[in-house]
């Protein structure tokens, strides 16, 4: 998956797994905060989210490409 920054308006940019597609149901989006990754649920954009450190979030992804 490849991030980019958040949106210039200062909005978080939301960005969908490449590995969803658009009618799966278990879908994440990822947006980049200045010293945070967030991640949410695209089926509950406004419920809970995962707020990581870049150091967590690095950690976290070779575990998230081998499933």
């Amino acid at each position: 998956m490849t991030l980019k920054a958040s949106g210039a308006d200062g909005k978080l940019e939301w960005i969908k797994s490449s590995y969803s597609t658009a009618d799966g149901p278990d879908c994440v989006e990822v947006a980049t905060a200045p010293a945070h990754i967030l991640v949410r649920d695209s089926k509950a954009p406004g419920g809970p989210r995962l707020i990581l450190t870049p150091t967590t979030w690095a950690a976290f992804l070779p575990y998230a490409v081998e499933r």
